[in-house]
């Protein structure tokens, strides 16, 4: 087998067996085709996910779900206002018995982190976390302790209560890979959660193991990622830093900061995941495009005349990804056949 047939070969495995677990999934969560997919993006691009939305919407299920359809460890941390930081990242306890100090770790040592309520924490937990999400390590007594890899934090919030919550701090916020608002679902499919809810809760298959995950990363890799692709993202970030640069010169005032370079990286490398999944070798503008709303709009800080005329990054965001112009995928094609 060539070397182009091997890696296309790469990808269509990859491919196929995410879309069972995808299958999997979709057996206990109805709807939200959307967030799912996005998730499994994540996944594969090693980025965490917050994900925000009223009580109700099966936000800490899917995350759990996922965690079970998956292979590695899942650790779950419900964020309370009285939480400290050793409750998360672990510390040191003295042992009568022995006359020394054991390390005993948290519940952060685990594949799959699933930070509930992730705002109802305090500044220094949310500290304690930053460290781990960044570095896939933890510093305890002078001694650093990695966590098993691969580390992924899923974080859900609640927008709509402000007591006894504490705004995540924008160093925090950038770096998720990804933002997902998690909407009401349509009303057929809210018959259909009704529905189920009336029967046994469905035995969820494990479909991939932690050794299919780094292969399916690796596979993620030979996706072809053209310099007109990447200059799009790039653009896309600028415009929210010089919206007038762009002709946006209306929305120039509501923007406080733009989007930092975390947020073009983790663009293409979402697309190249997003790529992938849709069965191609490269990606396209549209790739970059569908993700650019969820990768982008936590790195935009609104200003106060935003703030104060209910302007929302999503509204910000819609009027850029007009103004820049997409690359031609045409073009693209061309450059992975002669590449």
């Amino acid at each position: 087998m060539t070397e182009p047939d091997h890696k296309s070969a790469m990808r269509t495995e990859a491919r196929e067996a995410l879309a069972d677990a995808l299958s999997e999934i979709k057996r206990v969560i109805v709807g939200q085709d959307a967030m799912l997919e996005r998730l499994l993006v994540s996944l594969l691009a090693r980025g965490h996910v917050l994900l925000e939305g009223v009580p109700g919407l099966a936000k800490t299920l899917t995350v759990k779900t996922l965690a079970a359809v998956l292979g590695g460890a899942y650790s779950r941390v419900q964020f309370t206002p009285d939480l400290v930081p050793a409750d998360l990242v672990g510390t040191r306890i003295y042992r009568p018995d022995t006359g020394r100090f054991d390390t005993e770790l948290g519940p952060v040592f685990a594949n799959f982190l699933l930070a509930d309520e992730i705002n109802r924490a305090p500044a220094k937990v949310q500290s304690a976390l930053l460290e781990v999400m960044q570095e896939q390590q933890v510093t305890i007594g002078g001694t650093t302790y990695r966590v098993p890899l691969p580390f992924i934090v899923m974080a859900t919030q609640n927008p709509i209560e402000s007591e006894g919550t504490y705004p995540l701090p924008e160093a925090q916020v950038d770096r998720f890979l990804m933002k997902i608002l998690v909407d009401y679902p349509s009303t057929g499919e809210e018959a259909a959660v009704v529905g189920r809810s009336l029967l046994d809760a469905p035995l969820i298959r494990e479909c991939l193991s932690l050794e299919q995950l780094g292969r399916y990363t690796e596979a993620v890799k030979t996706v072809f990622v053209d310099r007109e692709a990447i200059g799009y993202a790039v653009a896309l970030a600028d415009a929210t830093r010089h919206p007038a640069q762009f002709g946006l010169r209306e929305i120039a005032g509501m923007i406080e900061f733009g989007a930092s370079p975390r947020g073009p990286i983790g663009l293409v490398q979402a697309a190249r995941v997003l790529a992938l999944l849709r069965g191609r070798g490269h990606v396209t503008g549209g790739d970059i495009r569908d993700l650019a709303t969820d990768v982008l709009r936590h790195r935009i800080v609104l200003s106060y005349d935003a703030l104060s005329e209910g302007v929302t990054a999503d509204d910000l965001l819609e009027q850029v990804l007009t103004a820049v112009p997409e690359p031609d995928d045409d073009h693209i094609r061309r450059r992975v056949v002669s590449a």
